[in-house]
């Protein structure tokens, strides 16, 4: 991936008066769960994942770099990671995601870097 991993592709259909929450997230390869908040901040722009049972009710931060596709008329949204690369990310932490440009920094990396699993 190229360019800014925390902001919107021009192409993802994002549109900044929708509320995200509550939306369908799909991998490339099945569903990951619900979106429970966004940010639309710039240059750090997210959605959080609650994956319910599928990894154990982990939540996950998926930076808007990731969203490929946003289906507003389905309450769907798209991200181009499979599920494996999405189960490894670093563990979502909500204090820290916030207060912690280290930790922002080191979620940034993760979702930069082509990964295989």
């Amino acid at each position: 991936m190229t360019g800014n991993v925390w902001g919107y592709h021009e192409t993802s259909g994002r549109l900044a008066d929708v509320d995200l929450t509550g939306f369908k997230v799909e991998a490339t390869d099945g569903s990951i769960g619900k979106v429970d908040k966004h940010s639309d901040e710039v240059d750090s722009s997210y959605i959080v994942v609650d994956t319910g049972p599928w990894i154990f009710g982990k939540e996950v931060l998926l930076p808007a770099g990731t969203v490929s596709r946003i289906e507003v008329d389905e309450r769907r949204i798209h991200v181009d990671r499979t599920k494996e690369q999405i189960k490894h990310a670093p563990e979502f932490i909500q204090d820290k995601h916030l207060q912690d440009a280290d930790y922002h920094r080191q979620i940034g990396r993760y979702y930069d870097e082509p990964r295989t699993f």
